[in-house]
């Protein structure tokens, strides 16, 4: 008699190769039936935004795609994950749950809640480790008290072992004998109404597939990644980060392929310390769960952030007047990424220039950013804001003129994105309201009307930015 079917449930990590839950379903015997549940996050505090959504969609058509080209297929259901994973176990009849587990504090909550759950029923519940190369409860200090600090979490992460090499796909995705009903993908709304995502399907393609096009383009620039990594004129990074943050291309595949593939050693360490501030990140999150709400530095909880709306608004639209702030944010909008430089710049401008709180730049990117992932952003903004884990002090102050100049030197980038600005001469690109009025009439560039003038001035705004982060250190 053949033994019932397992679960597995897929949640972010929408992969065939390096996906331990096949393995591990397939060991129990008998059928494999593979799950999502698109909507399972509805009711959580940071449930998917509307960029997330879109790449959400298209990542579980693609996934479809390939199983069903494997003689398997995917089964969507809605409700949350408890609620539909124990009715869609009785509708199929299978023996429990494989899943890999979550990182997000509510997310680790309801994990713990659905073990609970299927074992109270006598079914099988095995949550496995399938997005990270190190698990968080594994590293330590030499008190036994989590890392605060990178450089000393990475270092005992690469201290205690290589990572494994990457499982192959599984050879046999044994289906059932039949299928249980399953909900047409469009039932979700997981698209825009509005067509806002217009030029997204020319810059990205979700799924597997499109990940590792991703990690093999990557691969032209590798040895060039130290020297080009922070210049958003050029394609120098590797933009895996949505591939990754949907389990499209597990870390370890990265690993074992950037080792293989790089070959200047240092430009494979580089990069791979990038996968490590990941690491990192989900870290955090994990021994600071807090910190998706309040920042990890106490002293900070009671800031006097502006709640100024315009100023908010100016910095979300793209329209500071700060040549390199806009373009950011503009690239943001238009294509749902931003490079890892201009999210730092942007990042200070928010914060440190403008006095806004960190929440506010937090809840703007998990809503635009395709790769929105909840400890990578927090991280960031807690990190940019000097509130969080290995923050930037309090004194560093990005001066977007200068980050303009040395990082989009002959303002290609600015040109790409802030266009009214296109003629503009290069010696005047990051800073236009220094130029000669007949050099902006030249370009075509009326300030206040084609092009806004800067919303606050730099200078003074550093000035009164470190007279208030300097109390919090008294």
């Amino acid at each position: 008699m053949n033994a019932a079917p397992l679960l597995l449930w897929l949640h972010n990590d929408f992969r065939l190769h390096d996906h331990p839950g096949w393995f591990a379903a397939q060991e129990q015997g008998g059928a494999v039936i593979p799950v999502a549940l698109p909507m399972a996050d509805s009711g959580n505090d940071w449930a998917p935004g509307a960029a997330s959504r879109w790449w959400l969609h298209h990542s579980l058509n693609a996934l479809d795609r390939e199983l069903r080209e494997r003689g398997s297929r995917l089964i969507l259901r809605s409700g949350a994950a408890e609620e539909g994973l124990l009715q869609l176990v009785q509708d199929s009849g299978a023996r429990g749950v494989v899943w890999s587990c979550r990182s997000d504090p509510q997310g680790r909550v309801g994990d713990r809640q659905l073990t609970e759950a299927l074992e109270r029923r006598g079914l099988v519940a095995r949550r496995l480790n399938s997005s990270l190369l190190y698990p968080p409860e594994t590293i330590s200090n030499r008190q036994g008290r989590p890392f605060q600090v990178f450089t000393p979490f990475w270092k005992a992460c690469l201290a205690s072992g290589e990572p494994e090499p990457p499982l192959p796909p599984p050879k046999d995705l044994s289906p059932p004998s039949a299928w249980p009903e399953s909900e047409p993908l469009e039932s979700f709304g997981l698209l825009p109404k509005i067509p806002w995502d217009a030029e997204f399907p020319d810059r990205w393609t979700p799924g597997e597939a499109g990940a590792r096009q991703a990690l093999t383009q990557f691969f032209d620039v590798l040895d060039e990644y130290p020297a080009q990594r922070n210049l958003p004129a050029v394609r120098g990074s590797s933009r895996l980060s949505p591939h990754l943050h949907f389990g499209e291309i597990s870390p370890r595949q990265i690993w074992a392929a950037v080792r293989q593939r790089a070959k200047d050693p240092e430009a494979a360490r580089v990069y791979l310390s990038e996968i490590g501030w990941r690491e990192f990140a989900h870290y955090i999150l994990h021994h600071f769960p807090e910190t998706a709400f309040v920042p990890l530095r106490s002293e900070f909880r009671e800031f006097p952030w502006s709640r100024g709306r315009r100023p908010l608004h100016a910095w979300q639209q793209g329209r500071t007047g700060y040549p390199i702030v806009d373009a950011g944010m503009r690239e943001l909008w238009r294509t749902g990424w931003m490079h890892n430089r201009v999210r730092m710049i942007v990042g200070s401008f928010l914060t440190k220039d403008l006095l806004i709180s960190w929440r506010e730049g937090a809840r703007w990117f998990w809503d635009t950013l395709v790769d929105a992932d909840l400890a990578n952003n927090t991280l960031g903004w807690q990190w940019v804001s000097g509130c969080g884990a290995d923050a930037a002090p309090y004194f560093r102050i990005f001066n977007p003129v200068l980050q303009g100049k040395k990082f989009d030197h002959e303002g290609e980038y600015v040109r790409r994105w802030v266009p009214e600005l296109a003629a503009l001469e290069t010696r005047w690109i990051h800073e236009p309201w220094n130029a000669p009025e007949d050099v902006l009439a030249a370009a075509g560039v009326a300030l206040g009307a084609s092009y806004p003038r800067p919303i606050v001035d730099h200078a003074e705004a550093r000035t009164r930015a470190l007279e208030i982060f300097a109390g919090l250190s008294k």
